[in-house]
């Protein structure tokens, strides 16, 4: 008898500690009233680099590498400086897709295959719930600003060089 209660208190505890974790990093607490806060990861100290064909491209960015992280993104994010950018790290090659739920800002998905090329760049409308997926499996995708890879001359094809890239 004391074994079935043991259990029952030991499932109770998990339960509680499971249903009053803490939300992602930057998250405002599950309070209704609250207005939801983007989550701000730091800045990574190596640039992101798109060799071009007019040149080389630097961005700073800020890196997702863990599944919380990659859920909440660019989330309640309005705004951010041109150069910057968000790299999704994905433990391996897979099948993605993104959604635009509750992200205000317009953003073009560059997606990244394993040894860094870029296998192609789709547009990401705000508030969408439309899912955003490449044609094949990729290890990695950069979230830039609407109208960034044009502007900067950005193409499928391009090698992408980064430390957390394992490309070339």
């Amino acid at each position: 008898m004391k074994s079935g209660w043991l259990k029952l208190v030991a499932a109770l505890a998990a339960f509680a500690l499971f249903t009053t974790m803490a939300p992602a990093p930057g998250f405002a607490e599950a309070d209704q009233t609250a207005t939801p806060q983007p989550m701000l990861l730091p800045v990574d100290p190596s640039p992101l680099v798109i060799s071009t064909q007019s040149g080389p491209r630097s961005f700073t960015i800020e890196i997702a590498k863990n599944a919380a992280e990659r859920s909440a993104g660019l989330m309640y994010r309005h705004s951010m400086p041109d150069e910057r950018g968000m790299l999704f790290i994905y433990e391996k090659t897979q099948d993605v897709a993104f959604w635009m739920k509750n992200t205000p800002m317009p953003l073009d998905l560059l997606f990244i295959s394993e040894d860094g090329r870029l296998v192609s760049i789709l547009a990401g409308e705000p508030y969408s719930l439309a899912p955003i997926a490449p044609p094949e499996a990729v290890r990695y995708v950069l979230e830039l600003k609407a109208g960034t890879a044009k502007k900067t001359g950005v193409a499928v094809g391009d090698q992408i060089t980064h430390p957390q890239i394992s490309g070339r």
